[in-house]
This record gives structure tokens, sequence and C-alpha cells, in this order.
């Protein structure tokens, strides 16, 4: 049993993370206020539901529909970098010493804030944070993801501001393909996919709604190094009493090729990728040598930390200290920041 004190405890790393699924609702009330913005509910415990029972309805659009009220309030440069300063805060204070956390410029612009100037604001906070999590004495590194909309046409604008961004910055470690997925495979976006391999950029790819597996394949043909969620690969597995018995020949190369995925266990039961938690595959594919981390994905509309998805997998999948200690590792070590950085933050779990 691993209890909340535990989790909390465990050095860890959140890989996939969302700056406009993860305000703090108090946030929320007070920048509306700030700019006129109506929101569903004014007392805090009822907007904090609002938020939940959205994400939780087994439709990944509705779900993304709860987004119009956290992006209203990410147009200014004084209230991105109040966000993204407290989503490190909060990370910290949950143990995680290793943060990768996604936006899509594209989607705070508004009032005309340029592009530059928008990545900006985020790492400004987070450097904000983290300075300030080292006074607490608790030691966190962030660091940016730019997701493109593939519902959009700005994917290559987005993986070149990767580009130039990172020669100046480097807390923005990588690019991804964000939003809704069926239709929109990675295949609409291969300019900006291979203008990212010929600059050596890292990338991840969010791969999780069909309930086939072409969006991965997709995604790995165009050259993602990571899979965001890749719960959907369970379709290539024959799971039986909570062990994989055969597997296909896509999750055979992810397995081979030691692809890390991206798992948000929480975020797939609110979609309706998997029916509970107990259900989902993070726990036979980590027992296979599956190359699987925990991860957030919307703290905001999953009512959850690093910390308790953690615990919730534990406990579920009754896992060993060694198994949640791997979890951990896997994540840290799946990250896009320097190797050095990676291997030292590794070394402290268990």
């Amino acid at each position: 049993m691993l209890d909340t004190a535990a989790a909390v405890a465990a050095p860890k790393s959140v890989l996939h993370d969302h700056l406009d699924g993860g305000l703090r609702v108090d946030t929320i009330l007070q920048l509306a206020d700030e700019i006129g913005w109506s929101l569903p509910h004014t007392d805090p415990d009822e907007l904090q539901s609002w938020f939940t029972a959205g994400a939780n309805t087994l439709d990944l659009l509705q779900y993304l529909a709860t987004f119009e009220h956290t992006l209203a309030v990410m147009q200014t440069v004084e209230h991105i970098e109040r966000v993204a300063y407290e989503a490190v805060t909060d990370l910290a204070d949950d143990g995680v010493v290793y943060a990768e956390i996604r936006f899509a410029p594209e989607l705070h612009q508004e009032q005309g804030l340029p592009l530059d100037v928008i990545v900006s604001a985020v790492t400004d906070g987070f450097r904000r944070a983290e300075h300030d999590a080292a006074r607490r004495g608790r030691e966190i590194h962030a660091f940016a993801i730019l997701c493109a909309m593939r519902t959009e046409h700005r994917s290559l604008e987005i993986a070149q501001l990767v580009d130039t961004m990172r020669e100046r910055d480097d807390k923005v470690v990588a690019f991804d393909l964000a939003g809704a997925e069926t239709g929109f495979p990675p295949s609409l976006h291969a300019e900006a996919l291979a203008f990212a391999r010929e600059r050596l950029l890292n990338v991840t790819i969010h791969a999780s709604e069909p309930p086939d597996l072409e969006l991965i394949s997709d995604a790995l043909v165009h050259g993602a190094h990571r899979i965001g969620h890749g719960v959907r690969l369970q379709a290539d597995l024959d799971i039986r009493d909570g062990e994989i018995v055969a597997m296909g020949p896509l999750a055979s190369y992810v397995l081979d090729r030691q692809i890390p995925l991206e798992v948000a266990p929480t975020c797939h039961v609110h979609v309706g990728a998997v029916p509970d938690l107990a259900s989902h595959p993070i726990g036979p594919m980590l027992r296979a040598g599956f190359d699987v981390s925990v991860n957030t994905d919307n703290r905001l509309m999953s009512d959850v930390m690093p910390s308790s998805e953690l615990a919730a997998v534990a406990n579920t999948f009754d896992l060993s200290d060694d198994e949640v200690h791997r979890l951990c590792r896997n994540g840290i070590m799946a990250g896009f920041a320097s190797l050095d950085l990676r291997k030292r933050l590794a070394a402290q779990v268990g």
C-alpha cells in the first residue's frame, strides 16, 4: 500500500501535463473577475466539480471544451506567467523533481501577444517557481513543450518556434501535436514533422483517441520519440489475468525500441479509453518491460496530482517498491532535458 505521504515524498516526474489544464480554481476565479469573464460557478468547490464533471464525459471533444474557461484567463503576460509559476510551485510541493509542461502558444494570442513573448512568459514563471521552491528546500526542474494544434495549420510555424526558442531559452525542449485526434493524424503535419527531424528537435505526439492503432503507428513513422498517452496500444495486447501473454507487431516494436509512453490513467478513464483504472494496461505493461510513466494530463479537470496518480496505480496493481521506483525512474529518464540532469535526478529514486 502506497499511502499519500509516501507518494508525495517519492521523487517523481511528470512528462505529460498541460499548462492550461492545471490552473488553481482560486486563480481562475480571481483572474476571471479581473477580466470580466463569466464562469459556470463562482463557488470554488462547485467550479472544481464542474470541471471534473466536464472531464468525466467519456468524450474527448466534450472534455476539451472545458478549456474555454482556462484559456480565457491566460491571455496576458502577467496571467500566463502567474499560471506557469503556480503550476511548478504545486508540482514541487507534490514531490515532483522533473517536470515537462506543455502548452499551445497559438491559443494565447487573443490579445495579440507574439508567440515568443508567450513562451518567455511561461519559462519566466518556471524559473521564478524553481527559485522559490529551492528556498523552501525543494528541488524541481521544469521545462516547456510547445504544442501545435492538429486541427489548425500552424504546425510548421510552431516547430520553427521551438527551433528558435531553444537557442535562447534552455527551458524549451520539445515539439508536440495536440488537440482533437480523429481525422487529424500526424501525417497531416508531415512538413512540420520533417522540419523537426531535420533540425533534430525532440518530438512527442498525442496518440490516444481512435480505437485502432493507426495514430500511434503514424506518430512513430513521422519521428515521435515519445507517445502521448498511448493507451490504445492495448488493442495490440492480449492481457489475461493481469499479464500480457501475446502482443502484435506495433506493441512489440514499442517494447523492443523502449519508446516511452506518457500514460495518464485517470484521464483515460474520464475519456472512455478504459472503463476503470483496474482495466488500464499500465500495470501489465510495466511488468512486461514497457517504458511507461505515470502522468496527470490535466490536473484541474481530472482533479489529480502526480502523487495521487502514482498512489492510485501502485495500489490498484499492487506494485512492489521496486516497481514504483521503476515507474518514477522511467519518467525522469524519458525526459528531454540533458542526460546528466536526468541521471542525477533518477539516482534520487529509491
